[in-house]
């Protein structure tokens, strides 16, 4: 029996893949920042951990605690939207530290294990905005496009260890809480400065009202297809408005 290791499953894609890996069978260790009874089913193949991937001791205590792994999903991270003129450095360093900096500090934490056993898959969810320009998502872009950057190099070096690397792209998930995390719960008039406003508007609302969307069991479904791709692919589009992009470029 295989065991997966996901990141920031408290909610939204990583909760979803945490389900749909433990429905196939698998044993999940499902880590979270804040651990919370009640949000996974109740299981002997399914462990609630603690872990800050921003804490280098708290990733050395998860993956102790998680033991021997044979697929890590780099699944946490910051939403962010707005315009960057008025966002502070604070809070794109902020966003990067999880985003970004998190999912190279896991990975290299479980790459000794993995390329000492000559296996093992890694897979990074990074979003549907490296697909397309996007307005109001330029830190949060940056951050996972660095990602992409990353983990098309680290597929080169793993390669010979027999370690593969994957990137998830999901795309807008109209169903999880990304927008109210992403704007801290502010208003329009409170997040945009006033002669960004029509603009910000328009795009937002054009984000709110699209018909084609990703939900979290695509998403769920596009990670388990990586973790098993044997072909050499490196890029997943999750979601039929990811697909759409991706077919696009």
């Amino acid at each position: 029996m295989k065991t997966v290791l996901i990141t920031g499953t408290s909610s939204g894609y990583g909760q979803e893949t945490a389900r749909f890996f433990h429905a196939q069978g698998w044993d999940v260790i499902a880590t979270m920042r804040t651990p919370r009874p009640g949000v996974l089913p109740e299981s002997d193949r399914l462990r609630v951990v603690g872990l800050d991937v921003t804490e280098p001791d708290s990733i050395a205590a998860a993956l102790d605690a998680a033991g021997p792994v044979d697929v890590l999903v780099n699944n946490a991270g910051i939403p962010s939207i707005g315009v960057f003129e008025d966002t502070c450095m604070a809070r794109v360093r902020e966003v990067f530290e999880t985003n970004t900096f998190g999912v190279m500090a896991m990975t290299q934490a479980v790459l000794p294990r993995f390329r000492e056993r000559g296996s093992g898959v890694v897979v990074n969810v990074t979003s549907s905005v490296v697909l397309g320009h996007m307005p109001l998502s330029a830190v949060y872009k940056a951050s996972k496009m660095a990602v992409e950057g990353f983990s098309a190099s680290l597929a080169l070096e793993l390669a010979p260890f027999g370690v593969r690397v994957k990137t998830v792209q999901p795309g807008a998930c109209l169903t999880t809480n990304f927008g109210e995390r992403a704007t801290d719960g502010r208003s329009l008039d409170d997040m945009v400065p006033p002669p960004y406003a029509a603009f910000a508007k328009k795009a937002l609302d054009g984000f709110m009202g699209q018909d084609v969307f990703t939900r979290e069991r695509d998403v769920a479904e596009t990670v388990w297809q990586a973790v098993h791709d044997t072909t050499g692919r490196l890029r997943f589009p999750a979601g039929p408005d990811a697909v759409r992009l991706a077919e696009a470029k």
